[in-house]
């Protein structure tokens, strides 16, 4: 029986032990889950929204236990911590309203009446990353229990506590036993006996873009329906006529949030020629002011890696020794430091070109804004981007040419849960959240009643 072996990130320290699931833990749990789906989707959409919105509820109440977890297993900041655990609750309550507007329509025909239905998949797989792990298990367990079906959620090796608490509390909150599991175990084994299982009618994933082609592929040879959300490399285009302060103060965020462990981080940091220099001098002590240390304190900005072997990673891309622009403080001692790394380059360079998923950022200069959207579209990846203008027309202009599925104009923000999320190119498949989140976990199916005498 194999054991996981849970580590605090900032300190290395032991502080849990999980079991891992099998191919039969797999098996088993699919055919509970299909049991809990027929009783699920049989409840009247006012019973089903009624318990979703109480699971919302034992969330916010367990809202502190959630967030300190987030903690220890993951080595997020405490503020950064709450919020996650905030929207997991949000999430719930936003997609319990969807549940009594789930409808189909009547569609004009001769000869009768047409209308259509839109029937629960059944079970769900969602695959959660490490990097959040439970606002991006909500993204997929929410919606798709709202619109009818069961969820099965395999989090990652290194994450699972924050998972199997929700499952627990989605006990508590009243939902049948069997519809929300929480399957911790290896990638190889749970992950693919999930992708491969044919009881399981969707796959929901949110990862590398390596291993979503994997899963992508697997998914085929049984026509199964997937979503992606994969790797990013996304910019941030500073125009000269941009509100320069605000835009150096604010880039440290958008790439050191979760220590660059995420797929929406602004590392290529694309500046007009006749502003680059000034930019720089204020970007230094921006990326200086923010606080690395004890994921605890509420006052850290910046806490570790995830493990020994994502600063590996990042370090195979920007040894410690490397020249830098601007470099910032790491704590000494146990945990997996790295610290906040500005290079300068060109889009060429694999720094550039490539996620690294730690605190790194490179800084390009362009000269007008055919260069700036030539640059921001240099990637295989396509998931978000911001850009700072004082002009509309140009914000418009250049969003409309940027190949991203979320961008910001004049702003970071890249999630909303009541917008929808997505990449293009190798970025991903499919959107989540926002309006249509719930529609993405049901089958279209039209009726067509005669009323031809018979």
């Amino acid at each position: 029986m194999q054991q996981l072996t849970i580590l605090n990130p900032a300190t290395e320290e032991v502080i849990a032990t999980v079991t891992a699931a099998t191919r039969e833990d797999v098996d088993a749990a699919v055919r509970r889950a299909a049991t809990a789906q027929h009783t699920w989707a049989a409840l009247a959409p006012g019973e089903r929204a009624r318990l979703l919105r109480r699971f919302a509820v034992t969330v916010d109440e367990h809202l502190e236990e959630l967030a300190r977890l987030e903690v220890r297993e993951a080595g997020h900041p405490i503020g950064n911590a709450r919020w996650e655990a905030g929207n997991v609750r949000d999430l719930l309550d936003y997609a319990a309203g969807g549940v009594e507007r789930l409808g189909g329509r009547q569609i004009p025909v001769a000869g009768g009446l047409d209308v259509t239905f839109q029937e629960p998949l059944g079970v769900i797989a969602v695959i959660v990353p490490w990097n959040f792990p439970m606002p991006i298990a909500a993204w997929g367990f929410a919606p798709a229990l709202a619109a009818g079906n069961a969820v099965l959620v395999k989090p990652a090796e290194t994450t699972p506590l924050t998972a199997l608490r929700l499952a627990e509390l989605a006990l508590a909150a009243g939902l049948p036993e069997g519809l929300l599991q929480a399957l911790p175990g290896t990638g190889p084994v749970a992950g693919d006996a999930l992708v491969e299982h044919p009881g399981v009618a969707k796959v929901v994933f949110t990862g590398s873009t390596t291993v979503g082609r994997q899963i992508m592929a697997k998914c085929a040879r049984q026509v199964k329906r997937v979503t992606l959300e994969l790797g990013g490399k996304s910019p941030n285009v500073v125009f000269a006529d941009a509100d320069l302060e605000r835009a150096a103060a604010t880039a440290p965020a958008s790439f050191l949030d979760n220590t660059g462990q995420d797929c929406c981080a602004r590392s290529r940091i694309l500046v007009q020629r006749g502003i680059y220099d000034r930019f720089m001098e204020l970007l230094e002590p921006a990326v200086h002011a923010v606080t690395v240390g004890d994921p605890a304190d509420p006052a850290t900005g910046m806490g570790p890696l995830i493990s020994a072997a994502q600063r590996e990673r990042v370090r195979s891309y920007v040894p410690e020794t490397a020249p830098a622009a601007i470099r910032g403080e790491a704590p000494d001692g146990k945990g997996f430091w790295y610290p906040a790394t500005v290079l300068e380059g060109t889009g060429a360079d694999r720094t550039a070109l490539e996620e690294i998923f730690g605190p790194v950022a490179v800084v390009i200069p362009f000269e007008d804004e055919a260069e700036a959207v030539r640059l921001a579209n240099a990637t295989d990846y396509g998931l978000s981007g911001s850009l700072w203008t004082r002009d509309i027309s140009r914000a418009l202009r250049v969003c409309r040419a940027v190949a991203a599925g979320n961008l910001s104009v004049n702003s970071h923000s890249s999630v909303r849960y009541w917008t929808p999320f997505g990449g293009f190119k190798q970025s991903g498949l499919g959107r989540e959240l926002g309006p249509d989140a719930l529609a993405a976990f049901t089958e279209t199916k039209n009726v067509f009643i005669s009323s031809e005498e018979c």
